[in-house]
């Protein structure tokens, strides 16, 4: 279940927009939409635009609809379909009975065409696509009219008509507008409007062989659902004029407007669709679901919190301006959720073991450790005490380094929740590495950070027991790319993959109640970070967690 939808807490100018209509009674409600073409999978910028849409129409009492804008069967499937759904619900909003398909007014949009054709606005033509550029002319000179421009309105008909009975193969002849070939923006200059595509369409089948451009289709179907603020990114400010041209000049049923604002860029990861799908593609990642990657489903699969990520859309606002975002400030909104929410656990992810030689042999005791240090709503859980217990190798150093409180030979530190221990001596294999330490325990230090003549222990550690603890897998997850912009022009992206973005650890150690853990619970590994049961891999017999983000931002230092 999504978690509980925070109220917004920042004004921006899209609101400032609504507000003023809804007062002067321009509308009296809002309607908006979330239009994502069904061609891939939802990535973090994707959820920006869903958390504005939606959460634009839940603040003002209107209504979101949900419309794929399914206009090109090619590169549309029902799996990415039934993924959209999935991520808009996991990030915790609803559409209700909304639930549109531009594909459902392909017969108005047909007719919308002829009528264009009987208007003399738009004509069949037979060039190919290479020539269609080539007329088109540049951003500093007209375009060329096509010598099929002035066809006769019956000629247009009847080929338009043979168009959508199927007699012509791809790519053989386009339905054009007949606009402004001399227009300073490229989109007027006698734009696309139906292609020839032989293809099933995933929700209408094969009823139809012509589909339109994906700018004839928007307006217009905006127009047919009573959308009053037709919400886009930047990219689609010059496609605006070609908006309106349509709207101006079809019996469209209402008058939406198109508002643009700043799509989202992030540091260290590329959110092209492109290079996204080659990234799948060439195997540098296991799937569109890679905890790795920004799509919705890769940060779900890794831990993210549904409300982390709203958190982060709200947090960064809504404005006119390009800018970049810096993935710390998502990584941050997600500790910060996590440190409320998150249960306290211990594991030992590079164990060592710990013979505690004046320990009982055969004997245990149980401690009693706090889920939450700050919610005592959160309750305890018991921790199994034994003569053998797993340290983190890392907490260990033969020869310790200046400033070191961890454990030493002769050293001394507190078992979280447990006892104090001293370490006397190492076991070591043929090679001369550490395979075990032996050590004594103060019985009198249960309690408390201080020994039994009275002396604090600066150095406090985590440990499970030998006797219970659960084996398990953990994936150790980083940013993808070690550089902030891999994505800019004239270089290959990918010679900024961080080697280091995913470790594999195969021999970790958990306290025994992660052996009872479940999906979408997220835990706080004591001193190692925010950790959640991989929801793919969870069945397979092994216990497999995934390192949500760290617990503080360990690449500022690096920067």
């Amino acid at each position: 279940m999504p978690e509980e939808i925070a109220a917004p807490v920042t004004n921006n100018f899209l609101r400032t927009i609504i507000d003023e209509d809804l007062k002067s009674g321009k509308h009296a409600g809002i309607v908006t939409r979330f239009p994502p073409e069904p061609n891939g999978y939802l990535h973090i910028g994707h959820a920006k635009s869903i958390c504005i849409n939606f959460g634009l129409a839940r603040d003002f009492g209107g209504r979101c609809h949900l419309r794929f804008d399914d206009t090109n069967p090619a590169k549309e499937e029902q799996e990415y379909i039934d993924s959209i759904k999935e991520s808009v619900r996991w990030l915790g909003f609803d559409w209700g009975k909304h639930l549109y398909y531009a594909s459902d007014n392909f017969d108005q949009l047909y007719q919308w065409a002829v009528y264009l054709i009987e208007q003399g606005k738009a004509y069949v033509e037979d060039l190919n696509a290479e020539q269609i550029r080539a007329y088109r002319g540049t951003l500093t000179e007209p375009g060329t009219e096509s010598p099929f421009r002035s066809r006769p309105v019956a000629e247009n008909s009847d080929l338009f008509r043979r168009m959508k009975d199927g007699e012509f193969p791809d790519g053989t002849r386009v339905l054009r507008a007949k606009i402004d070939m001399a227009s300073p923006n490229m989109n007027l200059r006698d734009p696309v409007l139906y292609r020839i595509i032989h293809t099933p369409h995933p929700h209408v089948g094969d009823t139809w062989k012509i589909y339109p451009m994906y700018d004839f289709a928007h307006g217009q179907t905006d127009a047919i659902e009573g959308i009053t603020h037709s919400i886009c990114t930047l990219e689609f400010e010059s496609h605006k004029p070609l908006y309106e041209w349509f709207l101006d000049n079809l019996p469209v049923p209402a008058r939406p407007r198109q508002y643009e604002f700043a799509r989202l860029n992030l540091t260290y990861t590329v959110m092209s669709k492109r290079k996204l799908q080659e990234l799948v593609r060439l195997g540098i990642v296991s799937g569109w679901d890679d905890p790795r990657l920004p799509t919705l489903e890769g940060l779900r699969r890794r831990g993210y919190p549904s409300a982390a990520v709203r958190s982060f859309c709200e947090q960064i606002g809504v404005g006119r301006s390009d800018s970049w975002i810096d993935v710390s400030i998502l990584e941050e909104c997600v500790r910060t959720h996590l440190n409320e929410t998150a249960p306290r656990a211990m594991a030992v992810l590079r164990p060592i073991k710990l013979v505690i030689d004046n320990y009982p042999v055969g004997q245990t005791e149980e401690f009693t450790a706090a889920n939450h240090p700050q919610r005592p709503e959160m309750g305890s859980r018991s921790i199994l005490f034994s003569r053998e217990i797993w340290i983190d190798a890392d907490d260990f150093m033969e020869v310790p380094s200046k400033g070191f409180h961890r454990l030493t030979i002769g050293g001394e530190v507190k078992l979280r929740s447990g006892y104090i221990v001293t370490c006397l001596s190492v076991v070591k294999d043929g090679d001369g590495e550490i395979i075990e330490l032996h050590g004594e325990y103060d019985p009198a230090s249960r309690e408390g950070i201080h020994t039994a003549d009275g002396r604090k222990v600066k150095g406090v550690i985590h440990w499970v027991s030998a006797e219970n603890a659960v084996n398990a897998e953990v994936r150790l997850f980083d940013r993808l790319f070690s550089d902030p912009n891999p994505d800019r022009g004239g270089i290959d992206y990918k010679q900024f993959l961080n080697p280091d973005s995913v470790q594999i650890l195969t021999d970790c150690r958990l306290e025994a109640s992660l052996a009872d853990a479940v999906d979408e619970t997220r835990y706080q590994f004591e001193r190692q970070g925010y950790f959640c049961l991989d929801p793919k891999d969870a069945g397979s017999g092994t216990l497999v967690f995934n390192r949500i983000v760290t617990l503080r931002d360990t690449w500022a230092a690096k920067k």
